[in-house]
């Protein structure tokens, strides 16, 4: 059973543009809906010159303030700076991003009238703690634990981090686990005395494609093999569809709107809007009052111009199932079920494709695919608390890495030391020796891809063995192993077998990862902003309370409140009183909460 304070654990979906929370209650999986009342939660922060704004109340407001409301944390979270992907989501972005301390990407805002620099870890952790304050709420207990999920190709520094976000929130991430995974025991949970079945998780979401192929036994989840692009989701296509009626708007009007950040929100969410109505029906309006300059924008967009501006980008999100099965050494005849996951597989010509793929096999479309992978992972998250029933304790779970793992030799050529596909936990270990004579000290740098040469390649870190006995050219022997945990996050240790000097690490790509100290000023951050959060809460609730006093006292002078009774002398106190909060009221934008 679960030790004290371990429940309740939860499971997040931390999506680049919703995310969703759920919990193990009530001997099933709950997804809980936040204060709007939805089941999804925008993945969006704001900030303005009163508060800071989180979710629904974030993304609401984007049009009038689209310089200081942030998405898409989830693309910079764990990249650098000069990454060339981040360059490009960068050109399309109406916030500003600049490069921080050693490569890393900082998000600028203003808040409250200052500037303030934030990392992807902080706006995404701000989402997380958002998710965790829903659970809270819920529950009526302070929530301390949660399994996070990532994208299955989210490289190692990546998912570190993921987790240092969950560490920001105050939460203890017990796991990262991938997505489709997630999805993949939403759909198998429920399943019994169906034997063994191949079944591939098609997760196309808001930011990020996975393609994740499983072997399901009962309660063993087997992961085969994953092929993904974490650039390649729903928000991709508004870009197409955006950029489109741009052109539409300067053709119409001879008015280019590419650099005017209002109009681009608002037309943006226009397509965003336009594209889910498209996946239920051929044709729809794209309608803005007011788009630019006092000009109305109309235009007529069909399912078949929405495929033909996104065929390309539909068809590399088949090309990676292809992949999966090639690195699963699968035929597509063996798949059992090809399951949907994420909001825009909805979109019905990426259907087409993929049941084109697997010769008219229909798709399976038993879960939900926006709560599908929360609910993966709330079940996971009892598993590891040591709640729910026996199926859930029964629960296997074997993943994969997604990217191969090796170090730098000889002139810049790749040995690898894990393959790709692995199944994880795991721990490897290869023998290597000095490149030249009388050397006293190697230096391992840590790499991540599938190419040859390392220059293609990711860069994770490095560290040095040092001393080693000078020697003659290949004396010496280093052992190196690399451990990867269950989170994906991956450990490097390496020593030198005739004097047993080593020397190990836990590869953080420090280059654009945060140190210790800068987590724990952003933990202390984030509980000033939740301080400063309900105190402004608390000062509009005051505000308001003092207007409904003062419209309580004019109707009860004006006769219009039931069963109220005056004689002259308490109207004239009850005037004074309405004319003191009525003069505060004006004189002060927020009352204070502890004014009398």
């Amino acid at each position: 059973m679960a030790s004290e304070g371990e429940w309740p654990a939860i499971g997040i979906d931390l999506g680049t543009t919703y995310s969703c929370v759920a919990v193990w209650q009530n001997d099933r999986v709950e997804i809980i809906v936040n204060d709007q009342g939805n089941r999804t939660t925008p993945s969006y922060v704001a900030f303005n010159d009163k508060e800071r704004l989180v979710g629904d109340a974030a993304k609401n407001q984007v049009a009038r303030n689209p310089t200081n409301s942030i998405f898409d944390a989830k693309r910079l979270i764990g990249m650098r700076f000069s990454d060339s992907l981040v360059q490009n989501d960068i050109k399309r972005w109406p916030f500003k991003v600049i490069e921080g301390p050693i490569d890393k990407p900082m998000i600028v805002v203003t808040y409250k009238g200052e500037e303030k620099h934030f990392a992807a870890e902080e706006i995404s952790s701000m989402v997380i703690k958002y998710m965790r304050e829903i659970a809270e709420a819920y529950l009526g207990t302070t929530v301390s634990n949660a399994v996070v999920t990532v994208p299955a190709y989210f490289n190692d520094s990546q998912r570190k981090a993921t987790k240092d976000a969950g560490g920001i929130a105050g939460l203890n991430v017990m796991r990262i686990i991938n997505e489709p995974t997630a999805a993949a025991i939403c759909y198998g949970f429920d399943k019994v005395d169906i034997g063994k079945r191949n079944v591939l998780i098609f997760d196309l979401g808001g930011g990020t494609t996975d393609v994740s192929l499983l072997t399901i036994d009962d309660c063993n989840f087997e992961v085969k093999a994953v092929a993904g692009n974490t650039r390649l989701g729903g928000e991709d296509f508004d870009n197409r569809m955006l950029k489109h009626f741009v052109k539409i708007f300067k053709r119409d009007h001879k008015v280019d709107i590419s650099g005017n950040a209002k109009a681009l929100r608002r037309l943006r969410t226009a397509c965003e809007r336009a594209k889910r109505i498209l996946s239920s029906t051929a044709e729809t309006t794209i309608e803005v009052d007011s788009l630019y300059n006092g000009i109305d924008f109309s235009s007529i967009i069909t399912r078949a111009k929405f495929a033909e501006l996104n065929m390309g980008l539909f068809r590399k999100s088949i090309e990676l199932v292809e992949k999966c099965l090639t690195d699963a050494k699968m035929d597509k005849s063996e798949i059992h079920d090809v399951v949907l996951s994420g909001g825009s597989s909805r979109i019905p010509r990426v259907q087409e494709l993929l049941q084109d793929l697997f010769d008219g096999k229909q798709l399976n479309k038993s879960i939900n695919p926006d709560e599908a992978v929360a609910y993966g992972a709330a079940v996971h998250a009892a598993k590891m608390a040591g709640m729910g029933n026996e199926k859930v304790q029964n629960i296997v779970l074997l993943d994969v890495i997604p990217l191969s793992l090796g170090v730098e030799v000889l002139i810049g050529d790749m040995s690898v030391v894990i393959p790709r596909n692995t199944v994880i936990p795991t721990k490897m270990e290869e023998n290597y020796t000095t490149t030249y004579d009388y050397q006293t000290s190697v230096l391992f740098s840590v790499y991540e891809g599938e190419r040859a040469r390392v220059i293609d390649n990711n860069w994770l870190g490095e560290f040095n063995l040092s001393p080693i006995p000078a020697a003659p050219k290949g004396f010496a022997k280093i052992k190196v192993c690399f451990e990867i945990d269950a989170n994906g996050i991956l450990n490097v240790s390496a020593v030198e077998q005739t004097t047993g000097v080593n020397c190990k690490i836990t590869i953080t790509n420090y280059k654009a990862s945060l140190s210790t100290q800068e987590i724990h000023r952003m933990v202390q951050d984030a509980e000033k902003y939740k301080v400063e959060d309900d105190e402004h809460k608390k000062n509009v609730r005051a505000k308001e309370a003092l207007e409904n006093y003062a419209y309580k006292m004019r109707n009860i002078l004006n006769g219009k409140e039931i069963g109220e009774k005056l004689d002259t002398d308490g109207k004239e106190k009850i005037e004074a009183a309405v004319k003191q909060v009525i003069h505060l009221l004006e004189g002060v934008q927020h009352a204070e909460g502890d004014d009398n």
